[in-house]
């Protein structure tokens, strides 16, 4: 596993390094990290500049998402958002999903994100509204995707 480089963040204050020690507690101890077999949809995204992998499970009931959990491997900056991210979306209604935007993982990382990990930050955001937007055109799984194509 990679961990979080200096330059991969800059700390310019004391609550950076708060914020650092947080990126590196879910990093560590992750939140709502597990393979999910009863979930109402899920998806899969690589980030093929560094390789770091993320599948979100979703589970939703009377419009409220019930279950929310991830697997995969990558840096800190990738597993530690998509901690954060479920962690913040866990028991929320579903059309949170439709109205989630980048600015919302900025927030929850809580510091400057380096040109070079963009992409690490934003594998959830990504991860989750590719989800979603299945959802909505009545695909479940990554699998039933592939079949349609």
């Amino acid at each position: 596993m990679v961990g979080l480089a200096m330059s991969d963040v800059k700390s310019e204050t004391i609550d950076d390094d708060m914020y650092q020690e947080n990126i590196l507690d879910h990093y560590k101890n992750p939140r709502h990290k597990k393979v999910s077999t009863h979930c109402t949809f899920q998806h899969h995204e690589v980030n093929p500049v560094c390789g770091d992998m993320l599948t979100f499970y979703v589970d939703v009931s009377d419009g409220k998402i019930r279950d929310i959990s991830f697997s995969g491997h990558g840096c800190a900056i990738s597993q530690a958002s998509a901690s954060l991210l479920a962690e913040y979306l866990y028991g929320k209604p579903i059309l949170v999903l439709k109205k989630l935007k980048p600015e919302v993982v900025y927030t929850l990382l809580g510091i400057t994100i380096s040109l070079g990990r963009v992409k690490c930050a934003m594998l959830s955001f990504v991860t989750l509204t590719k989800a979603y937007e299945n959802y909505l055109g009545g695909k479940e799984t990554d699998n039933e995707i592939k079949k349609l194509k």
